[in-house]
């Protein structure tokens, strides 16, 4: 693309991704800031008709990566599931799947539920455990025990080929040895990934405002960087890659959707505050589960907010979500692709960041330092400024 720097960028690839968004819960964790739902299972019909009139006008785009996230989709029951996957296998070609992602509650795991996932394509399934301790538990508001983790976690293996955990650490009073216990536990379980998260205070959300009344603390941050570390170091001796910052992956199981993010390529999305990158406009459903169902219904947009990417903000962006992988982000290539030099553009903040050891590069190639990956959302912060 030959471009000038402040102009829309052309040529934009069609999304081979698609993002799915079911709002609902059993319910709503103290730290979640997502577009959730709880107790208003009376609203499940009205989605599954709002999801499949929102995605008629997409034509039947072939895809690679389909997720389904949320909330939690496996909280929907067996036929009303199986009837949103049929309804997916019609609104897009999957004849060239290559990830089928859901996201699932350790207390929503059955053989039966899990059959039909099989039966239906997908073939990686994301547990957010966050624990395996009863105390933790409790704090961060789950709704699972320690028994029922590990026993989705082995069910799951069973059918489903790609197993991936969500972890949080540096929950409130937590200590580096309880870390280090749960670690141990989900290592040890048949699963091929693996995802960390620092609890954070989410304006807006119950942990948030416990924070201001003393209720919660924040854990130091010593700490929390020795949780992380710990983490590295024993992904690491037990063969996963750590390819992302928060994710690790065993025999080249990378989530290939989130790939797609990083990566800067577009994706379709539908569902309640889902947001889509489609050729080279970025649009934002309303968060509010019955706005977007009523908006559907009248026939209106759901889309609350809508922005077309101009090739600098483009290559910006492609920058901070690229550096947050570990094997970094090549400007040759990058500046190929937008059609000018993204050295110049990035150079302030990448002299700054090299200056400080938060970025290695050699040559045109840009990866964080060791110190640098405890650092990646300031690194990034400084190319989406620049």
């Amino acid at each position: 693309m030959d471009l000038a720097d402040d102009a829309p960028a052309e040529g934009w690839v069609m999304p081979e991704a698609a993002y799915i968004h079911v709002p609902f819960c059993r319910h709503r964790c103290g730290y979640c800031n997502f577009s959730v739902v709880a107790n208003r299972d009376d609203l499940i019909e009205h989605f599954l008709a709002a999801i499949t009139q929102e995605l008629n006008s997409l034509q039947r785009p072939r895809i690679k990566t389909l997720f389904l996230g949320g909330g939690t989709p496996t909280h929907l029951h067996n036929p009303i599931l199986k009837r949103l996957l049929e309804s997916l296998d019609k609104q897009f070609d999957l004849s060239k799947m290559a990830e089928f992602s859901i996201e699932a509650n350790p207390e929503d795991i059955s053989e039966a539920k899990l059959e039909l996932l099989a039966d239906k394509g997908v073939n990686r399934i994301s547990l957010g455990i966050q624990s395996f301790q009863t105390k933790k538990l409790l704090n961060l508001e789950r709704g699972h025990t320690h028994e029922q983790a590990i026993a989705a976690v082995e069910l799951a293996s069973q059918y489903i080929p790609n197993v991936s955990l969500d972890l949080i650490f540096a929950a409130p009073g937590e200590s580096l040895e309880q870390w280090v216990q749960d670690v141990t536990i989900a290592t040890e379980l048949p699963i091929k990934h693996l995802s960390t998260y620092a609890l954070t205070y989410e304006k807006g959300t119950q942990f948030w405002n416990q924070r201001l009344r003393g209720e919660k603390k924040e854990l130091d941050e010593s700490i929390e960087i020795d949780m992380y570390n710990f983490t590295r170091q024993a992904c690491r001796r037990l063969g996963y890659q750590h390819y992302e910052v928060s994710n690790f992956a065993k025999n080249d199981s990378r989530c290939l959707h989130n790939l797609a993010y990083w990566k800067g390529e577009g994706w379709y999305a539908a569902g309640p505050g889902a947001a889509r990158f489609v050729n080279g406009f970025r649009e934002v459903n309303h968060r509010s589960t019955s706005t977007y169902l009523r908006r559907i219904k009248e026939g209106r947009s759901p889309v609350a907010e809508r922005e077309q990417i101009g090739v600098t903000q483009y290559a910006k962006e492609r920058a901070a979500f690229g550096i947050r992988l570990i094997d970094g982000i090549d400007l040759r290539a990058l500046s190929q692709h937008v059609g000018f030099d993204t050295q110049n553009l990035l150079k302030i903040s990448i002299d700054r960041s090299v200056n400080e050891d938060l970025l290695v590069q050699q040559g045109s190639h840009l990866r964080l330092s060791e110190r640098g990956i405890l650092f990646a959302d300031t690194v990034a912060q400084r190319f989406l400024d620049s």
